[in-house]
Parts: structure tokens; C-alpha cells; sequence
């Protein structure tokens, strides 16, 4: 009997995998019937990676509380699935690289600015190729600010503090980022060289695979209250920037695959899997992958800050805007390790959440929400594809106590790369949609062709699962305009 045959479905859209073999706790699906059948079609089909096998291995972790979740957008990942999320005791539990992953702190800050679709309709393709140009994209694109070893080190420290305080941006970015832009804790003496090196030029890129900037506009609000209180109305023009910490997370993660895999063996610790390395939270090695992750969080909020000041400066060119009318909605990572305080078990309990591919998504009233959200929770962001559309949702209270305020990300992979780049043709994409009236800026057509809307499962469909389960709910649904891609 495999994984799938021992999945009971107890609502909706929530599946059950009781405990047995080395699982400590049950695993918790969030998904309609579809993904579920796609994903044990996709094992069929001699997969690398099993989804729910991956589900059963982080609820075999050591220290795991409650239960191993995927959300709505579950896919497989490397030893997480993508859209996995698992707490851990800080006592007993564990740090796990492949629970965060090697694009550390990748996210979406969503951009809000005056202008209305109608202004800006006839003239997406100046607007659209400015930003292409003024936005480094693409593989080992590098951007206009170059670092020393010391600066590095103060990204790593501050985050997107240090870009404001270097003249790229304004309180209020800051406000409304997670963390504030900077994550405590992060010691730049835990990353390598080798990682710093690689961070010398990547502060304001884009980069390639999956990553984008999208001028989007709103087009219907589904939640009034909410879409208010983000600033947000229908005909808006708004900026999505999807990215993360670029080469520096990428080798953080590599360097920490060595070093916590060695823990394992010194700590005796059984892994289900060798992308499952880790070490308890609280030995030396634990704490320094996680002030590690630390710094790679601020690499990438120091990131997506860089850009916003592109973006503003690309805008003001081509639409005549003030900077300062285009403003930060929120900016949020979704492949991160966090200390947290959740009521478990009816105890208020702090634990460590890794969320791969899985966004926090706190409900109404969280102290670590701004104050201009707070009595809505914050939101959170959820990318469709290039041709279809993306949506802005919210944190709710039932997802508080189910997944520990965690929300989807995106629609989700269907198709691996491999497999979109031998279906899809690049410039074949970018003709359809030019058709459908998206413009699509890209270094590389095979980028485009692996990134294809066919690429991906119905982001309807995932977010309908996800508001069914009651764990995010939507604010309001975006168009893109014009797609900027590696």
C-alpha cells in the first residue's frame, strides 16, 4: 500500500496520511480531488520526487508539532514539496535545509500606483520595454550596484534598511515588509565567501526561471474591505516583483547541504531522505544555518527594495510619475525558516515554521501585521502564469489554527521544465499572448517556453481550494499587462 492508497479525504478539499512507518505526526493535504489524482499520475509517470512521499518524510522529522501540511499549490520539491510547510519544537525539533530550500526568502512585493488601465492600454509596449531595460533579468544578470565585502556584510545584517538608508527607497517600503525588511538574527560571518562573492552585483536583479516583474491591473475586487485597506480599486495599475536572494541564497543552501549533513551523522539523527539534512535547532550548527538563512532573507529583501527604486525610476520616465506615487503594498518571502509563536494544543507555544514554497499568511490582529492591516490580516500574493491572472488574498483565523498562517503562492507547476521546453515553443508563447493583448519581455525563449501558462496548474482552481479550506481568502484578482522575464 503506497502513500496515496493510505490518504483518507475528511473534507472537501483535506486528506489525511494517518500516521505509520517512521511518521511522528499525520500529514495534511490541502487540495481538490484533480491535484490529488495529478500528483499520483505524476509518481505513474516515474517522477523524481513524490509529493506526498515528501509529506511523509517531514512528518518523520524529529520535533515535528501537529502535523506535515501542503497546501493547494503542493508540488514536489527538493525534500520539502513546494508548498510544504512544517513546525518545529525549538527544544527537540529541527532545522532542515531542504525545508527552506535554495532560493532563500524568494517572495513578491506588490507595487501600487495611480494610474488606471485605460491611461496606460495604448502604451504597454513603451512602458513594458523601459522596464526591461531598466531592470536587470536573465542568469547571472548583474545589476548597477556594486558591492564591497563590507556592504555584503551590511546586506546580509540589515536587509532592505541598508538600501533606504542608501537613498533607494522610503520609510514606508519599510513598514510595510515583512520583518520590517530585516530579519533578526543574521550573522554574515555564517556565509561563506564563496556566497558573498556571488552577492557582489545581484542587488537589484531579477534573475531567471520562475522569477518576474508584472505591470498587472486589478480587475475585480473580491473583498471590499480588504482591497480598501490595501489601497486597492478595480482599473488600478499595479507592479508584481517575484523574486529572491539570487546566487547568494542558491550557495548558502549548497554550502549548508555539506555541513548539516555531517550533523545528522554527529547527531545521530535517522533522515528519511538525504534532501531531509539537518541539525537540531539549538546546536551550533542549527543556529548558524539559521542566522545563515537569516542573511540570505535580507540579500533578498534588500533585492526586491533595489528594484522598486528601478521600477519607480522607469515609471517617472515613461508615465510621469513622482516616486513617491508608486507605493509599497506589502512584500513577503515564501521560502523561509521562522521562530514563531502559534497556540498549539490549546499552549502558546514558540516554534520554528519552514515554509518551502508557502507563504505566512496571519490572520486579523497578529502584532506582526502593520497597523493599517491588522484588523484584516496582511496579504499575500498568488501568481498565476503569464496569461492568466494572479491574486492578492488574505490570512484568515481558521488558517491560523490549520496551517499556522500559512497561504498558497502560486498556481502551482504542472509540468516540469524539462518537460514545458520540450511541449511549448518560446516564441510560439509570445505571439499568443501578444494576441490576448500581454506583452512579454525575455532574454531567453526557452525561459518563456518552460514558464508557459500551459506550464502550470488552473490558479483558479488553487485558490478556490485554498479559500474553500478556509485558510486565505481573496482580496482581489489581477491581470498582467506586460511580463518581464529572464
Amino acid at each position: 500500500m503506497d502513500e496515496f492508497d493510505r490518504l483518507e479525504q475528511v473534507g472537501e478539499v483535506e486528506w489525511v496520511l494517518a500516521p505509520y512507518d517512521c511518521m511522528i505526526v499525520p500529514g495534511r493535504i490541502y487540495a481538490d480531488r484533480e491535484t490529488i489524482e495529478q500528483l499520483r499520475r505524476e509518481e505513474g509517470d516515474g517522477a523524481q520526487w513524490s509529493a506526498i512521499r515528501q509529506v511523509k518524510h517531514v512528518a518523520s522529522m524529529p520535533g515535528i508539532v501537529s502535523a506535515a501540511l501542503a497546501l493547494p499549490d503542493v508540488h514536489p520539491g527538493y525534500g520539502f514539496p513546494i508548498g510544504g510547510v512544517g513546525a518545529f519544537g525549538i527544544d527537540d525539533g529541527v532545522a532542515v535545509v531542504g525545508g527552506v530550500g535554495f532560493d532563500i526568502n524568494c517572495g513578491v512585493r506588490l507595487l501600487r500606483t495611480p494610474l488606471q488601465r485605460s491611461e496606460v492600454a495604448s502604451d504597454i509596449d513603451r512602458i513594458g520595454e523601459d522596464l526591461f531595460r531598466t531592470v536587470p533579468a536573465g542568469l547571472g544578470a548583474g545589476g548597477s550596484l556594486r558591492l564591497s565585502i563590507r556592504e555584503i556584510d551590511r546586506v546580509l545584517e540589515e536587509g532592505a534598511t541598508y538600501v533606504v538608508r542608501e537613498g533607494f527607497g522610503v520609510a514606508d517600503d519599510l513598514q510595510f515588509t515583512e520583518e520590517g525588511g530585516r530579519m533578526s538574527g543574521a550573522d554574515p560571518d555564517a556565509v561563506s565567501s564563496l556566497a558573498k562573492q556571488r552577492e557582489f552585483q545581484q542587488v537589484g536583479t531579477l534573475g531567471s526561471g520562475n522569477h518576474y516583474l508584472e505591470l498587472q491591473y486589478v480587475e475585480h475586487v473580491l473583498d471590499a474591505a480588504a482591497a480598501a485597506a490595501y489601497g486597492l480599486s478595480e482599473g488600478q495599475v499595479v507592479v508584481a516583483v517575484h523574486t529572491g536572494s539570487r546566487a547568494l541564497g542558491h550557495q548558502i543552501g549548497q554550502d549548508y547541504l555539506k555541513e548539516l549533513g555531517a550533523a545528522c551523522t554527529r547527531y545521530a539523527i535517522a533522515i528519511p531522505d538525504q534532501e531531509m539534512v539537518c541539525a537540531p535547532i539549538k546546536s551550533p550548527e542549527g543556529r548558524r544555518y539559521l542566522a545563515a538563512i537569516a542573511g540570505g532573507a535580507n540579500g533578498a529583501f534588500a533585492n526586491r527594495q533595489m528594484i522598486t527604486h528601478l521600477v519607480r525610476v522607469s515609471l517617472a520616465r515613461t508615465c510621469g510619475l513622482d516616486p513617491s506615487a508608486v507605493s509599497t503594498v506589502y512584500d513577503i518571502g515564501h521560502n523561509n525558516a521562522k521562530v514563531e509563536e502559534h497556540e498549539i494544543d490549546g499552549e502558546v507555544r514558540q516554534v520554528l515554521v519552514h515554509r518551502k514554497g508557502a507563504t505566512r499568511a496571519f490572520g486579523p490582529g497578529r502584532p506582526e501585521t502593520p497597523a493599517a492591516y491588522r484588523s484584516v490580516g496582511h496579504p499575500i500574493f498568488v501568481g498565476g502564469t503569464m496569461g492568466t491572472a494572479s491574486y492578492v488574498m488574505r490570512g484568515t483565523e481558521l488558517g491560523m489554527k490549520k496551517t499556522f498562517g500559512s497561504g498558497i503562492h502560486g498556481a502551482g507547476r504542472a509540468l516540469s521544465r524539462k518537460k514545458a521546453a520540450k511541449k511549448f515553443w518560446g516564441e510560439d508563447v509570445v505571439s499568443a499572448l501578444r494576441k490576448a493583448g500581454i506583452r512579454i519581455f525575455a532574454h531567453d525563449p526557452r525561459g518563456v517556453a518552460e514558464e508557459a501558462p500551459g506550464a502550470y496548474k488552473d490558479v483558479e482552481r488553487v485558490v478556490g481550494a485554498a479559500q474553500a479550506a478556509g485558510l486565505n481568502h481573496a482580496v482581489v484578482r489581477l491581470r498582467p499587462m506586460a511580463v518581464i522575464k529572464g
